[in-house]
């Protein structure tokens, strides 16, 4: 028993260590990749440590790994749906140019983007119909933003822990951006969004404006090294 309590222990050490590592090799990735990546490790060694765990008390590790298969692939079967559409969300985030507010053309539709939620994106269409489009068709398909000087915005989300002075991050990110500001729109200065906040973790969206849209890339990479950095040296503020 006490080996088993040791392999448990340990488990959730090394889970704890690998989720660390990940997230700082990840730092440069966007946030959301960087904590998809770091649970993504965490389960890893969550399932290693438990069959470790099983042999040391004598259990076959066979049955709970079938059981884990099995669960799987049930689990692909059933939500393969909504689990397409679910991740669709999540890369739509980072890499389709609209927003809630934007006109968009997309599989034969068009309207106004009023909502964006985990299943699908809701448009009103100029006859004031709702129409539903699963977020998966919105990467497999061409979508079309028609707003005028859409080409112009990028929005970066961010996300991280809760244990952040989020003021003080918000203004030392607009102070780091000053840098890169003779490449943005002058007229329309970078805005800070807050998207959602719990004790845990806080979602936000950088808006810039560019004056030239094959800047984009470069703008957004520099924008998410100097998030990481300023998120570094905040947190280091307060220890």
């Amino acid at each position: 028993m006490v080996p088993a309590l040791v392999i448990a222990g340990l488990t959730v050490l090394i889970a704890w260590l690998c989720g660390s590592i990940v997230g700082r090799l990840m730092r440069r990735s966007s946030p959301q990749m960087g904590m998809a990546a770091r649970g993504m490790s965490i389960v890893v060694v969550g399932i290693i440590g438990s069959v470790l765990a099983l042999q040391s008390l004598g259990v076959s590790p066979d049955v709970l790994l079938l059981v884990i298969f099995l669960l799987g692939i049930t689990a692909l079967v059933a939500l393969r749906e909504p689990l397409g559409n679910y991740g669709a969300k999540y890369f739509s985030d980072l890499y389709t140019p609209f927003k809630v507010g934007d006109s968009i053309e997309v599989h034969g539709y068009s309207g106004k983007v009023i909502e964006i939620n985990p299943m699908s994106t809701v448009l009103l269409s100029g006859k004031e119909q709702l129409i539903s489009v699963p977020n998966e068709m919105l990467i497999r398909d061409v979508v079309v933003n028609t707003s005028p000087q859409a080409w112009k915005e990028v929005t970066i989300p961010f996300s991280f822990g809760g244990n952040v002075d989020l003021p003080a991050f918000e203004s030392e990110l607009l102070k780091s951006l000053a840098k890169i500001r003779t490449r943005l729109d002058a007229r329309f200065p970078p805005v800070i969004t807050t998207r959602a906040r719990t004790p845990t973790t806080t979602d936000l969206t950088l808006t810039l404006m560019l004056r030239r849209p094959e800047d984009r890339d470069a703008i957004t990479a520099e924008a998410n090294k100097r998030f990481t950095e300023v998120l570094d040296r905040v947190r280091g503020a307060r220890r």
